[in-house]
């Protein structure tokens, strides 16, 4: 009897396809930026007041990124065919771009805003927003609502890998912020140096050349070659070869910058958080796997398992005191997930 009251109470329930889609995607949206406002907001104004060194410990790093979800079943409006880094070819899925903002050195990591790219726009010939156009609109506003928070933020510290290396996006965040933006350089790019040589991005990264390489003190094993040159592109640049051990060169670039070397490299070391969170939504969190059909539950789908993936972050660093780390916890929910059940989520155990 009590077996079926329970089967009878969940079939009475609604299902987390209806919960999703219960409200529209603006508004699931604004939860999102809510949650990230207000978690910045409350921590730059316990840092605001203390010193200038413990201030630099909990520096903010703007992150930006984009991400192919592959979408299985019935196609949504949001679906198109875009190249996926993961799958090193073009995939049928939704793409997503991100933005948060990391705290340190990874202390914290807090989703501040996500944007889907809609693949066919409503009206005749219309193409759709870039991610370079989403990335711009979403630091502005993002920018915008902490300071109509009362926050007083010192010029933003911006990474985004090679897609993301835009002259008219760079030069925005260093006009309008007096920001720097780190991208990783491509090796068609056309340098001038300071002794008058012409280079290519690939003349950089090639191991046969010799540059003024110099040993990082925070990283073991790491070099790093910083040169002033210029650009027909983007100007007057600052250009940071980076050699590690096992690993192919690259090169890093930004607008001219007086910042040091080091502090650049710390800057650059901080993006593969998003990475992090990417492969958390897909292998632990099973955002490919959604079945939804319609728009507003699959913005539901999306913001719900950003909010638990910032969850996770809190736990490991703040709840479990570092002594836990997110590799350990993502292994462990890996290993038991299988065993859940529960008829309302539709979560069925296998073993």
């Amino acid at each position: 009897m009590r077996k079926r009251a329970y089967a009878d109470r969940a079939l009475s329930l609604p299902n987390p396809a209806r919960i999703l889609g219960a409200l529209p995607k603006r508004s699931w949206l604004k939860r999102l930026r809510q949650l990230g406002q207000e978690v910045l907001g409350a921590l730059w104004r316990h840092i605001e007041a203390l010193s200038a060194a413990t201030r630099s410990r909990w520096q903010w790093t703007w992150v930006l990124d984009d991400s192919v979800f592959r979408k299985y079943g019935g196609k949504l409006e949001l679906v198109g065919t875009w190249w996926s880094g993961q799958h090193k070819r073009v995939v049928d899925g939704i793409d997503g771009v991100l933005l948060l903002v990391v705290i340190g050195d990874g202390k914290l990591v807090v989703p501040v805003d996500f944007a889907v790219r809609r693949p066919n726009p409503p009206g005749p010939g219309r193409r759709c927003r870039t991610k370079l156009g989403w990335a711009q609109v979403m630091l502005d506003e993002s920018l915008a609502a902490l300071h109509r928070h009362g926050l007083h933020l010192p010029a933003p510290l911006v990474v985004a890998n090679s897609w993301f290396s835009d002259s008219k996006l760079m030069a925005h965040v260093a006009d309008m912020y007096h920001g720097t933006f780190l991208v990783q350089g491509k090796a068609t790019y056309t340098f001038y140096l300071a002794d008058g040589r012409k280079v290519k991005g690939a003349d950089l990264v090639d191991e046969d050349q010799d540059w003024p390489f110099r040993q990082s003190l925070n990283a073991r094993g790491c070099r790093y070659a910083r040169l002033q040159a210029m650009s027909p592109t983007y100007g007057a640049v600052t250009v940071l070869i980076v050699a590690q051990p096992r690993e192919k060169r690259f090169y890093l670039l930004c607008f001219a910058t007086p910042l040091q070397a080091t502090r650049l490299l710390r800057l650059w070391s901080r993006r593969h958080w998003i990475e992090h969170v990417f492969r958390t939504l897909k292998h632990l969190l099973a955002t490919d796997a959604c079945q939804v059909h319609s728009e507003d539950a699959y913005y539901g789908h999306l913001v719900l398992r950003l909010m638990a993936c910032f969850v996770l972050y809190y736990t490991t660093r703040v709840i479990f005191k570092e002594q836990v780390t997110m590799e350990e916890i993502v292994f462990n929910l890996k290993h038991h997930w299988s065993s859940v059940e529960c008829q309302e989520l539709e979560l069925y155990g296998l073993s």
